[in-house]
């Protein structure tokens, strides 16, 4: 990874209220599933084929964290890394909606749904977005909203695209 500073592509005036952008492709492989699940979420369904069949789930799943960590490598690919992020403060509410399993193929919709400058930090905007994750048939996997924090373009700055 570079060190060397770069001009952000995205800036907090690139993500106004009521935009809406889709994006990710993020193929599920049982080995990361089973990786994953090893590593952080040791639940039988998440790792072995027979009790993952004698569960709710009826096969092996991917844990909701893990899909959780796609989601968000999906979300730095499209536009944070890319972006004047400054992180996150947290989200406010997080719903595994139906299970994800070795062979869906995830993807994101980022809907803002509030944009204000930050009243302590004039030089930072606020964004609270709605994330759902659909799969290959569209169906919701998950839904999140919380905050993001972003620099705002600096003054006289006319560069910069469209969210």
């Amino acid at each position: 990874m570079s060190t060397e500073p770069r001009t952000p592509r995205f800036w907090w005036e690139d993500f106004p209220a009521g935009s809406v952008r889709e994006f990710g492709a993020k193929p599920v492989t049982r080995d990361a599933v089973i990786a994953f699940a090893a590593e952080f979420d040791p639940q039988p369904f998440h790792l072995d084929d027979e009790a993952a069949e004698a569960s709710l789930f009826g096969r092996l799943s991917a844990s909701g964290w893990h899909t959780c960590a796609m989601t968000m490598r999906m979300i730095c690919d499209d536009h944070l890394l890319e972006a004047a992020s400054l992180g996150s403060p947290g989200i406010d509410s997080l719903r595994w909606t139906r299970p994800v399993y070795p062979g869906d193929t995830l993807r994101v919709r980022l809907e803002v749904l509030e944009a204000r400058p930050m009243g302590s930090r004039p030089d930072v905007g606020l964004v609270r977005s709605r994330w759902q994750v659909m799969n290959q048939d569209d169906e919701v996997v998950l839904t999140m909203e919380g905050w993001g924090m972003f620099r705002r373009r600096p003054t006289g700055d006319a560069t910069g695209e469209a969210a």
